[in-house]
């Protein structure tokens, strides 16, 4: 008789552990990987816990929402004459081109915010802006990876991994790291981008989909009228033996580890996840708040309420994606050919969702521990690419963050009087990352670990606390 393997026996149940199709996860690397429950201990106290990640995927311009540049509109449709070396990613510069959309100060702080983000604009004074981000790539995959990770190449571990690996969970009922993405599709690097990297893999974000009827993968069987309590407990037992001898041979390799705390994780989320991801017990009123009941708000709204759900259950990490990849029409925020007609959907659809996870955190009293966080890979050209497109611009951008410590009303560096260039306080996402990490309690010079004789970091080598837009 053929002796059975390990694999033979797992592919042979047809079932599940815990209800789980185990043929079918396995298939599906890390779709369901559970959060360390370890951590280390803060290295200071933290003044906040949970962080909540909007990232705007295809370059979205600080031109047209938060970076107001009267000198911008004086000199729209003259000829771009500025000093220097031009490098732009596809095209040759045209005129200046002022935003189509106009301004208006706001709050007690007096910010300046597009028409574009009308909703945005009530929140001024809860959030801090960065004029002043950078990144050293003009292409949208490094660049992606850069402001999640720290690194232009992939591999590294995601900011999510990391506050994952250092802070451990805070629930045993749902991941600890959750990714929303755009429900057209992911953006540019894919999964890549909540990748544990060299981490140990249960650092993975989780992937859920709240816009379908099965959000998380493989969560429950396909039909199998031979499932009982009795065998699957029996199941579970002597798969826990075949697994700690599996383990055994292979000290150091995580991967099995993180998948059996995946698979005891998505027993318990078969009771967890249906009330954590059911939003017909939210009021009317929440659900027009974050506009679920308009087709273009529909979608990251949606993922917005389900974040905010998700951070109430002690949600560690949960990043929401805007935008997906390339492709015609475009469906994200790289906006070449026409800045009014794609930015205007993309900001209109991002607008309300976003702001509506501001305000109802901050009335909960939840905004005061968790830290929100919205940034894109790069910014984008103040001069006309063709006809009313603008051009990709690593040189500038805008991130803003609001909550967890961070003093709202505040401007934090500058571009220049178009928006080109950073001219004060030039930030790189080290910096951002490592005031986030100062936040949460964590010194990011000693959040490391060791990976083929590097002790690596978030940061990498770089990084500096932003002393001017925290508490």
């Amino acid at each position: 008789m053929k002796k059975m393997t390990r694999r033979d026996f797992l592919w042979g149940l047809g079932g599940g552990l815990g209800g789980i199709a185990l043929a079918d996860l396995l298939g599906r690397e890390g779709q369901l990987l559970a959060a360390t429950k370890s951590g280390v201990k803060p290295d200071y106290p933290p003044k906040a816990k949970r962080v909540v990640q909007l990232f705007m995927s295809g370059g979205a311009s600080h031109l047209d929402m938060f970076d107001y540049k009267p000198e911008l509109i004086k000199r729209h449709e003259q000829p771009f004459d500025i000093d220097g070396k031009i490098e732009l990613f596809q095209s040759d510069p045209g005129t200046f081109f002022k935003s189509p959309w106009d301004w208006k100060q706001h709050g007690e702080s007096g910010k300046w915010m597009s028409s574009l983000v009308p909703h945005l604009a009530e929140c001024v004074d809860d959030i801090a802006f960065i004029h002043s981000m950078k990144a050293t790539t003009n292409i949208h995959g490094p660049a992606t990876f850069m402001q999640n990770s720290g690194f232009v190449l992939p591999g590294f571990p995601s900011m999510g991994s990391w506050v994952t690996y250092g802070l451990g969970s805070m629930t045993d009922e749902l991941p600890t790291f959750v990714v929303l993405p755009d429900s057209r599709g992911f953006a540019p690097n894919g999964p890549g981008n909540w990748s544990s990297g060299f981490l140990p893999a249960a650092a993975q974000g989780t992937l859920i989909h709240p816009d379908r009827e099965d959000p998380i993968y493989d969560l429950y069987p396909r039909d199998a009228d031979f499932i009982s309590p009795k065998n699957e407990s029996d199941t579970r037992e002597l798969l826990r033996h075949l697994n700690e001898s599996h383990s055994a041979q292979r000290e150091g390799d995580s991967r099995l580890d993180a998948r059996i705390e995946s698979y005891e994780l998505a027993a318990r989320l078969q009771l967890s996840a249906p009330e954590a991801l059911d939003l017909t017990n939210e009021s009317d009123a929440t659900k027009k708040m974050y506009g679920l009941d308009e087709d273009i708000t529909r979608d990251f709204g949606r993922n917005c309420l389900t974040a905010r759900r998700l951070l109430e259950r002690d949600v560690r990490f949960v990043q929401l994606w805007s935008g997906a990849d390339n492709g015609f029409p475009r469906r994200n925020w790289d906006s070449h050919e026409d800045i009014p007609k794609h930015h205007g959907e993309m900001g209109t659809s991002m607008d309300k969702p976003a702001a509506a996870l501001l305000k109802d955190l901050k009335s909960l009293g939840m905004l005061d521990d968790t830290i929100v966080i919205w940034t894109t890979e790069f910014g984008r050209m103040p001069c006309r690419q063709g006809g009313i497109g603008r051009d990709h611009n690593p040189e500038a951008f805008t991130s803003w963050v609001a909550g967890g410590g961070f003093k709202g009303g505040t401007t934090y560096g500058a571009s220049d009087a178009f928006g080109y260039k950073a001219v004060e306080n030039p930030t790189y996402c080290y910096d951002l990352h490592a005031t986030i990490l100062h936040q949460l309690g964590i010194d990011h010079e000693k959040l490391t670990y060791k990976h083929n004789g590097i002790e690596r970091r978030l940061t990498d080598v770089h990084g500096h606390i932003i002393p001017e837009i925290i508490v």
